[in-house]
């Protein structure tokens, strides 16, 4: 029997599933820590089906799919087919390795609506020292383009680190010329394997800033969309463009305003944000944001959704300290409470990858 809730907490709009820790590469900043032999702790696939059956008349927009490599998973078609045969609009996030045409016909057969491919470079020598293995960026590559071809949508993903910025320009233009719909860049946040191995990759707040303020410019003419998990600060610039009559060229508003962050600040554990299940059945607010508010093997998504105390904190934006909390902009950006408390143990804290003076100019 389903418990009844009182005044409901509306359901995420993004959960990201990370389905298994196995993976076939050794990405230096991965936020679950992968590696070849792991997955031993990943729900069964029972436990799996169940906890799609608790999410399927929720009411979220997106389920995806990631891991680790979630196609190293030996039961992960049937997973995310079952998932896409309750109605779920069910995506992928891959390391592109093992996509080929052949595994682009199954995703599309089972009903997977879109797929991520990371990307983390502009060339092989970057991507490839990134992410573990030598000749993995050309196989992303065709990996993409078995897509394209295929007609599934799919975006690039690339972490915003020291050696990537250089390269943005580069990395649009790849993502543009092999047909990708949008390119999300996610800000290094030290979560993970990153925290012993890209200490020395992290932006500097000014480089931070140059970087979101260039993005929001490259919006203007850049025919794809520009997402960045981890800088709210990004699409409060492009709001207040918009605001300001800037709109970009290409990208219609009914379209930009289902942004990440766009007008409602941090996604992490909020209404219509977005929620986290670990491979292991644990939930957290968001990949960078690892509090542990409870387990699907003990209690239903719903009721801790509903009645952990620690989402009860980050929806109350009246909670947030520093120059967060009295920021002129709070509710609708709120800062990265992921990086808050990576850098300071408190997920209440200010955002440290913030520059606070930057709408006084």
């Amino acid at each position: 029997m389903k418990k009844e809730f009182i005044n409901p907490v509306p359901p995420p709009f993004l959960i990201s599933y990370s389905i298994t820790t196995k993976c076939n590469l050794r990405c230096k900043h991965c936020y679950s820590e992968s590696h070849e032999e792991a997955g031993s702790d990943d729900l069964t696939t029972e436990e799996s089906l169940r906890v799609i059956d608790e999410i399927a008349d929720w009411g979220i927009g997106l389920l995806v799919f990631d891991g680790g490599e979630p196609l190293l998973r030996e039961d992960f078609f049937q997973i995310a087919g079952y998932a896409s045969g309750k109605g779920i609009v069910t995506g992928i996030g891959t390391n592109g390795t093992m996509i080929d045409s052949a595994t682009v016909r199954r995703l599309v057969t089972i009903g997977i609506r879109y797929v991520s491919i990371s990307i983390d470079g502009a060339d092989s020598e970057t991507h490839d020292a990134f992410r573990g293995e030598a000749g993995n960026f050309k196989k992303t590559l065709e990996a993409a383009s078995a897509l394209k071809k295929a007609g599934l949508p799919f975006q690039f993903n690339t972490v915003l680190r020291k050696k990537t910025i250089r390269q943005l320009s580069d990395i649009f233009r790849l993502a543009t010329d092999y047909g990708a719909f949008s390119l999300e860049l996610f800000d290094l946040i030290l979560v993970g394997r990153a925290k012993r191995e890209c200490q020395d990759e992290v932006l500097t707040i000014q480089e931070r800033k140059e970087v979101v303020e260039w993005l929001a410019e490259a919006q203007i003419d850049y025919p794809l969309t520009i997402g960045t998990p981890s800088l709210p600060m990004y699409p409060l610039i492009l709001k207040l463009n918009v605001d300001n009559g800037i709109r970009p060229k290409h990208i219609p508003m009914e379209k930009l305003v289902r942004l990440t962050y766009y007008g409602r600040g941090c996604a992490a554990g909020r209404p219509r944000g977005y929620l986290v299940i670990r491979n292991n059945g644990e939930l957290n607010p968001c990949i960078f944001l690892q509090v542990n508010l409870g387990n699907v093997k003990d209690k239903s998504i719903r009721q801790i959704w509903q009645e952990s105390p620690l989402l009860a904190q980050l929806r109350s934006w009246d909670l947030l300290k520093g120059e967060c909390g009295k920021c002129d902009y709070r509710d609708i950006c709120a800062g990265c409470r992921g990086r808050a408390y990576v850098e300071t143990g408190d997920m209440l804290a200010s955002d440290p990858g913030c520059w606070y003076d930057i709408f006084s100019r």
